[in-house]
């Protein structure tokens, strides 16, 4: 049975980092493409990163564009999202989710597969 769990959520302080964790089981990662999304409240979900079958990564979100990044552990079979210069506005429950194909895509709807969510905050 597929699984995802994230985690590495939190609150921090503008300007500073997370590191989030999106373990997966009943599966293995280079046959899938993994995405990352945030629903901030009120909000829409939206697309942040990706990293496909191949381990090549893709950002869809211009607001985060060189402060977040995307990696990939086969080893431990878990995609990180590495989060620099963290602003309130990032504010939000962060989600990874699947997609059995090895391409990716930005949009919700071609995920059949999420975790729970991590909140982070960034606060002072």
């Amino acid at each position: 049975q597929l699984q995802l769990v994230e985690s590495g959520g939190g609150l921090v302080q503008p300007g500073g980092s997370l590191r989030l964790s999106c373990a997966a089981s009943g599966f293995t990662l280079n046959r899938y493409a993994i995405g990352w999304f945030r629903q901030a409240p009120g909000k829409e979900r939206e697309g942040i990163s990706c990293i496909n079958g191949g381990g090549v990564s893709i950002n869809y979100s211009d607001s985060v564009k060189g402060r977040f990044t995307i990696s990939r552990d086969n080893a431990k079979n878990t995609v990180h999202l590495q989060m620099n210069g963290l602003r309130p506005e990032d504010t939000a429950v962060y989600y990874c989710a699947a997609r059995g194909t090895f391409y990716c895509s930005p949009s919700v709807s071609a995920y059949p597969d999420w975790g729970q969510g991590t909140q982070v905050t960034v606060s002072s």
